[in-house]
């Protein structure tokens, strides 16, 4: 089914699901659950589409739900970072996108079945990457989605990427549980995400959500969401077995996302909690992002690429591309009833 050129959607026997043509961003998606509720996890930012965003960059226009960032992140320069952080970090090029191009631009709608959605996008020929595809399919007899993103590169080339679920939560503080796989280690950011509205201490391990260590001291539970507090901040979890789970219990189900952790060793945790008060978000984005990555949570390329701490710790921060190759990887999204 066709929404116009911008939106596609697919409807299947255990739910409904969107892409748009903007940035390849799946969302809303509807799962009909065992026990016959509807429940729609993915998030959708309030402004998304509302008149004068076509000024914003391109990733915010219609923010929302799940997408690939090939490159992830954005260059953050190291002014009040700790060493060795601080002269790792370099400010963004004048023609940096934030998660690279294929989150600010349109991509392209191909030929596919009834069954899936497939798009693509071409990068600009100055790039290293030279194109990414992407399938999107609803599994037939589970409320569940299968993913799988092709990436292929025009010259050899080591970037920093990661895939983007953003998550919509309930409105009572703590409402919902975050479930991670398996870790090696937790690690706090080395700054600050929204200057006057931190919460995790300064670059900080940990080994437990449960207890992340705090900017004013002891420790805060990160594991429930929405945190009680107005935030913006970031954790990132280190060789993690490659899925994650939100228990939403205020609305009694579970969303779990799986992939291959040897593509995506980490997983970043994005606490968007009404912190940022500029325009588009204005204090009123409230959601959670649990983004498989293969990044130094997303400081962009020069820091990925170099020495970081953790990289130096083990845990890969930029993955190889070889010219003319195709790689692939696939992930899941599904949901359940608690």
């Amino acid at each position: 089914m066709s929404n116009g050129d911008g939106f596609r959607g697919l409807g299947w026997a255990h739910g409904a699901l969107t892409v748009q043509r903007h940035a390849a961003m799946l969302a809303p998606v509807t799962f009909l659950l065992a026990d016959g509720r509807q429940v729609s996890p993915m998030q959708v930012s309030p402004w998304a589409g509302a008149p004068g965003t076509e000024h914003l960059p391109g990733i915010l226009q219609r923010l929302r739900g799940e997408w690939p960032c090939v490159p992830f992140g954005y260059s953050v320069p190291g002014d009040g970072a700790p060493e060795p952080w601080a002269r790792l970090m370099e400010p963004a090029a004048a023609d940096e996108e934030v998660h690279g191009h294929s989150s600010n631009h349109n991509w392209t709608w191909e030929p596919s079945d009834a069954e899936s959605l497939r798009l693509s996008i071409d990068y600009p020929r100055d790039n290293p990457i030279e194109r990414l595809e992407r399938t999107v399919t609803p599994d037939p007899k589970a409320p569940a989605v299968d993913i799988m993103l092709t990436v292929k590169a025009r010259r050899d080339c080591r970037l920093p990427f990661g895939l983007h679920p953003t998550l919509r939560l309930p409105a009572a503080a703590g409402g919902a549980r975050i479930e991670p796989g398996r870790f090696r280690e937790g690690r706090t950011y080395p700054g600050s995400v929204e200057p006057g509205r931190e919460v995790f201490a300064l670059d900080q391990g940990f080994s437990s959500l449960a207890r992340v260590p705090a900017r004013a001291g002891g420790t805060t539970d990160a594991s429930r969401v929405p945190l009680a507090v107005d935030t913006e901040e970031l954790l990132q979890l280190n060789d993690i077995a490659g899925e994650v789970a939100l228990a939403n219990e205020a609305e009694g189900y579970r969303v779990r996302l799986k992939w291959n952790p040897e593509h995506f060793p980490s997983l970043l945790l994005w606490y968007s909690n009404r912190g940022r008060q500029a325009a588009p978000w204005s204090g009123r984005h409230v959601a959670l992002g649990m983004e498989p990555i293969c990044s130094p949570f997303g400081l962009g390329p020069a820091t990925a690429l170099a020495d970081n701490p953790i990289a130096k710790a083990g845990t890969p921060t930029a993955r190889a591309f070889r010219a003319g190759e195709l790689f692939i990887t696939r992930y899941r999204i599904e949901a359940e009833s608690l």
